[in-house]
């Protein structure tokens, strides 16, 4: 089973390297590293075109300038060849060196019932870690994935991290990102994809196992407030309107009762 690996990048030469380098030290052999830039006029090239060299796996790096991060997510998601793809940007790594070898080993083992009705899992997801500007450990993300995660399951906010959901990618294919959404793009993405999993009877399955390191202080926490209107649209389009209002009061007031606690 082949897998590909989605960096985009932009300017990255502070955050890239250890992304290579979380990806370099997989002890899975079957890896196809994208890299996608937007154009870099810093030594973001340089430090990919260097890992190019020293990898053992196959490294594919396209170079041009884009609508911004989606649409060269797109350009990636149209490019990757593996069975199963998941987005790995700069700064974000894989947690473990195993990491790939327990996503493979869980679409070529799935869980009895699926292996029993001979389907493919359409999604493999786990938790994520988030760490701090250098890489270090910070604590594991507020959003838990479920037990059994489900398209609907979102309407509770995004439980599985973009970083930590693996899509098998002729689905994937299915789906360009939507550009009409600056920042929430991949919230809808894997909304989708999950609708079409439940309507093609394909499992989700849970790793239980800790899948991603993401950098505190991303693109959606830089622009908070326009995230929140973005995901509000979203949530309503696929939810409708009555259960996204209910679901964003319990929000508020789950928050109001945080921050009760903590005084």
């Amino acid at each position: 089973m082949k897998v590909s690996i989605i960096t985009i990048t932009f300017n990255a030469a502070r955050t890239l390297q250890r992304t290579l380098d979380s990806v370099a030290c997989q002890t899975y052999a079957d890896i196809e590293h994208l890299i996608i830039d937007g154009a870099s006029k810093d030594d973001t090239l340089a430090i990919a075109k260097r890992y190019q060299q020293q990898s053992h796996h196959e490294v594919v790096i396209q170079s041009e300038p884009d609508r911004g991060l989606y649409d060269a997510m797109n350009k990636g998601l149209q490019k990757a060849t593996g069975d199963y793809l998941v987005f790995l940007n700069a700064g974000d790594t894989l947690y473990a060196p195993d990491t790939i070898e327990v996503v493979a080993r869980c679409a070529q083992q799935p869980p009895l019932p699926l292996e029993r009705a001979g389907g493919e899992a359409a999604v493999i997801y786990g938790d994520t870690a988030i760490t701090d500007a250098e890489g270090n450990f910070l604590h594991l993300r507020t959003h838990r994935p479920p037990e059994t995660l489900t398209w609907k399951s979102f309407k509770h906010g995004m439980l599985v991290c973009h970083q930590a959901f693996y899509v098998r990618t002729d689905i994937a294919k299915q789906y360009p990102y939507d550009l009409q959404y600056r920042h929430s793009a991949d919230v809808d993405w894997c909304i989708r994809v999950m609708r079409e999993a439940d309507h093609q009877g394909l499992a989700l399955v849970n790793t239980h196992a800790i899948l991603a390191n993401f950098e505190e202080g991303g693109d959606t926490t830089q622009h908070h407030r326009d995230s929140l209107k973005e995901r509000f649209k979203i949530m309503m389009h696929h939810y409708g309107l009555v259960q996204t209002v209910v679901m964003h009061a319990w929000f508020v007031v789950r928050q109001l009762l945080r921050a009760g606690t903590q005084a």
